[in-house]
Parts: structure tokens; sequence; C-alpha cells
């Protein structure tokens, strides 16, 4: 099973909640770190990595001896990637390039072939009896989904993969919460909080997605969220409580089940509610 962890916004609690159901699964989780322009699952556990493995995309390579100058490849660049100057001054630049490779069947001199870039990499782990699997963008690198793209394809089918989404709700949001069987949208009882709330709820009914609602640092006065979810028809699945215990354990590096442990048998519970085994 696939199960994306989301949210709106950042600082809700995503990554809190992401290592806590890993950490209750054990050795039936494999969590992959989806939020590869800042990835943070890792600074949580005292593991370094077992292997590391480059992410590659496919870019093309300019022949200058052939190039006749025809202009035809920077034409076809959607993306803006290639600019012809003329007398044999293309530029090409690799940051812009989606890879949808065509710019060769475009050039008819035949002076163009794929060449592999790199764009960053991912790092595997295994702590607090689970396997973690983190994305790393390089520096500079503009577009985290194709990053992310590589990263899924690290989900096994007799494990029950968790995606911890970047915050927010664009494009690398999107790429993840994608093909996900249900998706955890973790919130906060707070204006800030609702609002996007209401956008990340937008975003996967367009995308034809189940999800349920985790509301952190609940205090009491999280009617609003409460109402909206009501209204939606989407089930708070779970309530983490406002405790200076847990943010101060936070703080220091600790997972969220270090600090507060008796909160397993709810994760228990809510994994058990949205169909894991």
């Amino acid at each position: 099973m696939n199960i994306a962890i989301a949210s709106g916004k950042g600082g809700t609690g995503k990554t809190t909640v992401s290592l806590a159901l890993a950490e209750t699964l054990g050795s039936r989780a494999r969590l992959l770190d989806c939020d590869v322009e800042e990835p943070n699952c890792h600074l949580f556990l005292d593991a370094e990595p077992i292997r590391r493995e480059e992410v590659q995309i496919s870019v093309p390579e300019f022949d200058r001896e052939r190039c006749t100058d025809c202009g035809a490849c920077a034409r076809v660049c959607n993306f803006h990637a290639i600019a012809a100057l003329g007398k044999k001054k293309i530029l090409f630049f690799p940051e812009l390039c989606h890879s949808c490779g065509g710019c060769l069947p475009a050039c008819p001199s035949g002076a163009i072939r794929e060449v592999m870039h790199r764009i960053g990499r991912l790092e595997f782990r295994r702590a607090a009896g689970f396997e973690l699997v983190t994305g790393v963008v390089d520096v500079g690198y503009p577009m985290a989904v194709p990053v992310i793209r590589d990263l899924k394809k690290q989900a096994l089918s007799d494990k029950t993969n968790l995606f911890d989404s970047p915050p927010g709700t664009a494009c690398p949001m999107v790429a993840t919460v994608r093909g996900a069987d249900y998706v955890l949208l973790v919130t906060e009882p707070t204006p800030f909080g609702l609002h996007d709330l209401e956008l990340a709820c937008d975003t996967l009914e367009a995308l034809n997605l189940r999800c349920g609602v985790i509301v952190n640092r609940a205090d009491g006065h999280g009617g609003e969220v409460e109402n909206f979810c009501r209204g939606r028809d989407i089930p708070i699945l779970m309530e983490i409580p406002f405790s200076r215990k847990i943010a101060e354990g936070y703080s220091s590096g600790k997972r969220l089940l270090e600090c507060a442990p008796e909160l397993k048998l709810e994760f228990e519970r809510l994994l058990a509610e949205i169909g894991v085994k």
C-alpha cells in the first residue's frame, strides 16, 4: 500500500507523522522522503547512508562540426533550454531541460545525441526498525519533480510505502501524491492551517485521491477545522495534542514516539482504519 503524508503548508508536522507511522510499522515500512529540496527525515535517525545512487536525466549534447545553424532544435524546445545564435553558437541550459527528447528528431543533420546529466542523489538508510530512502536534489538544479519520480521507483510491493511530501500544492506535492492509495493531510488548528488544508483538499479532489486529516498540536480549539472536514465529508483520523514535552523533544532531535510512546496505539488504530494490514 502506498500512503502519502502531505499538507498545504510547511511546519504542520508531516515529518513528525511520517516518522511515527514508519516506526509503528517497523520492518513492514519503507519511508521515502520526497521533500527533495529540503529533506529532513534523516535528521531524526542516527544512521549514515548504507549506499548512495545518482539521479540522472538525459540531455542533448551538440556536435559543433555537424551543426548547420538551422535553429530547428531551438524552435522545437518549448522550455527554452536551447538558444541558437547562429555561426555554430548553440547555447544549452541543462537546468531548463525537461528531457523530452524533441530536439533529436528535429535536427536535420543528426548533430545531437543524448547524454546523462546528474541532478541529484538517493540515500538509503536503515534505523529505528524501518528503511528510509531520501531524495536530494543537487544545489542549483531548479526542478524537484525528476528526483521525486526517481525516488518513487524505490517503493516496494511487499512494503507499506510512506511518501513524505513536500509542503504546499505545487508540482512537487502533486508528483508525490499521484498514484497513492491514501493521503494523510496533516494540519494545525489555526487560520493558516485551515486555509492551506482547503487548498490541499481541492488538489486531492482534482486528482481523485482518498484522504483523511491528522490535526497536529490540537488544543481543543479546532472547531473550524472540524466543521470544514465535516462539510467535505473528510474524516479526522487522529489528533496529536499540543504538548510542551513533545515540542521540547522535537527541538532536541527526538522522534514523536520517543517523546510520547503512548501515541503508538493511536497510530496503529489509524493504520488499521485506512486499510493497512
